[in-house]
C-alpha cells in the first residue's frame, strides 16, 4: 500500500509590507491558522524584520530570512526569480506558494499563486499606468505558469475566466478570514479611547483602507458633505489608513465646508481598530470593486453598520448584512443620509454583520489553501 506523503510547502512571505495592510493581513491570518494544521510540512521565508514575528507564530515550522536586499522591491522581484527557486530546492519543497500575483518562472517544483483581484483589468483607470501594466503582465504570467491559482472570491475567479480565458480547473477559491480576537464587538472603553485619541466629541462615519483611486474616497467625501451639511449635529468623517496615491483626495478635502469636520489620522494602532470601526455611527466603503473586501469584513466583525457597493466580490462578503449604494457621489450622499436618519436600520445591520462575519475564518481559508497545495503536489 502506498502512503501519501505530506507535502512540504514553502510560503514566500517577503512581499509583506511593514504596515501589515493588504497582503500582510492575508498572510498573518493564513499562517496563524496553518500553525495548527498537520496536513502540511510548512516552511516560510520572510523579510528579516518579520523573522521573530513568524518564528513565534509558527514554532514548529522552518522560518527563514530572505537576503537584506529583498527589502527593496526591485531586488525582491529579482531574488524571486533566482534565489527563491534555489531556496525551494534547499528546503526540499514539494510546492512553492507565492501570495501576491508574481511567481518564479522556473521554480523546480509546483507553484501556486494568489491572485487577489482582477481590477487591474476591470478598473484600469484607477491605477497608475506603470503599476497597472506590471500587475496585468504578472497576472497573465501566473495564470499561464502556475500549477494552481488561488483567488479570494468567486467573483475574482469568474472575472479571470471571462477576461483572460483562465482555465477554471486550475483555480481554487479560498475566502479570506477575519481574526475574531483582534476584530470584535468593542467595549465602551475601547470606543472612548479612540474618540479621545481622535479628538472627537460627535458621531463619526469611518473609512479604513488605502487611499487608492479604486477605493473611491473623493466621492465618499462629496457624498458625506451632501448627506450631513444641513444636519444640526453633523457627524465627522474619519478617513484612516495609508496615504496611497489618490491626489484628488486633497483637492476634494479643500472643498469641505468650515462647519463640517474631516479627519485624516493616517494609520491607526492595530489595537484601536475595533473601537474605531465598532464605534462609528456607520462604516462607509464605496469601492469601485474588490477582489474580496477585507475592510468590509473586519468592520462587520466589529458589529458596524456598513455601506458599500455591490461591485465584484463585495456582495459575497456582505450578503444581506450590509447596505449597498452606487459609487457616484449623489448616490452615496442619498444612501448615507438614509442610514444616518435610521438608527433602527443601523442596529439591525450591525447585528446581522456580527452573525455573518462568523462565517469567515482563517481556519477555513487555511483548509482551502492546503487542499490547493495537495492538488498541486500530486504527480
Amino acid at each position: 500500500m502506498t502512503i501519501a506523503r505530506t507535502p512540504r510547502v514553502l510560503v514566500d512571505a517577503t512581499s509583506v509590507p511593514a504596515d501589515r495592510g493588504g497582503v500582510g493581513r492575508y498572510l498573518d491570518g493564513l499562517l496563524g491558522a496553518l500553525a495548527a494544521h498537520t496536513d502540511i510540512d510548512l516552511s516560510v521565508v520572510c523579510q528579516r524584520n518579520d523573522l521573530e514575528r513568524y518564528s513565534r507564530m509558527l514554532p514548529t515550522s522552518q522560518v527563514l530570512a530572505a537576503p537584506a536586499a529583498a527589502a527593496h522591491r526591485p531586488a525582491r522581484l529579482a531574488w524571486e526569480q533566482t534565489g527563491l527557486p534555489l531556496l525551494a530546492q534547499q528546503v526540499g519543497a514539494s510546492v512553492l506558494h507565492s501570495p501576491f500575483y508574481t511567481c518564479p518562472l522556473r521554480a523546480g517544483c509546483p507553484v501556486t499563486v494568489t491572485v487577489h483581484d482582477a481590477t487591474f483589468f476591470t478598473e484600469p483607470e484607477h491605477y497608475e499606468k506603470s503599476r497597472g501594466t506590471f500587475f496585468r503582465s504578472a497576472i497573465k504570467t501566473s495564470l499561464r505558469r502556475a500549477d494552481r491559482v488561488i483567488v479570494p472570491s468567486k467573483a475574482t475567479r469568474d472575472e479571470l475566466i471571462r477576461l483572460l480565458d483562465a482555465d477554471p480547473t486550475r483555480i481554487d477559491v479560498a475566502y479570506h478570514g477575519v481574526d475574531h480576537t483582534a476584530f470584535h464587538l468593542p467595549a465602551a472603553e475601547e470606543k472612548a479611547r479612540v474618540r479621545a485619541r481622535l479628538g472627537l466629541t460627535t458621531d463619526y462615519v469611518a473609512f479604513l483602507g488605502a487611499k487608492e483611486p479604486r477605493k473611491n474616497v473623493p466621492n465618499l467625501i462629496r457624498g458625506w458633505i451632501k448627506a450631513v451639511h444641513d444636519m444640526p449635529e453633523p457627524p465627522a468623517l474619519v478617513i484612516a489608513g495609508g496615504q496611497g496615491h489618490d491626489e484628488e483626495i486633497d483637492r476634494v478635502a479643500g472643498e469641505v465646508p468650515a462647519h463640517l469636520r474631516l479627519l485624516r489620522p493616517g494609520y491607526l494602532r492595530y489595537a484601536d481598530l475595533p473601537g474605531f470601526l465598532g464605534g462609528a455611527v456607520l462604516c462607509a466603503y464605496p469601492s469601485h470593486g474588490e477582489g474580496f473586501g477585507l475592510p468590509v469584513l473586519e468592520a462587520m466583525a466589529c458589529g458596524a453598520a456598513v455601506l458599500t457597493t455591490p461591485r465584484l466580490s463585495l456582495p459575497e462578503v456582505g450578503g444581506d448584512a450590509v447596505a449597498y449604494t452606487k459609487p457616484d457621489a449623489e448616490s452615496i450622499g442619498t444612501d448615507l443620509r438614509a442610514l444616518l436618519e435610521d438608527p433602527a436600520r443601523r442596529s439591525q445591520l450591525g447585528s446581522a454583520a456580527l452573525t455573518r462575519a462568523k462565517e469567515f475564518s482563517w481556519t477555513s481559508s487555511a483548509e482551502a489553501h492546503v487542499a490547493a497545495w495537495n492538488r498541486a503536489a500530486r504527480p
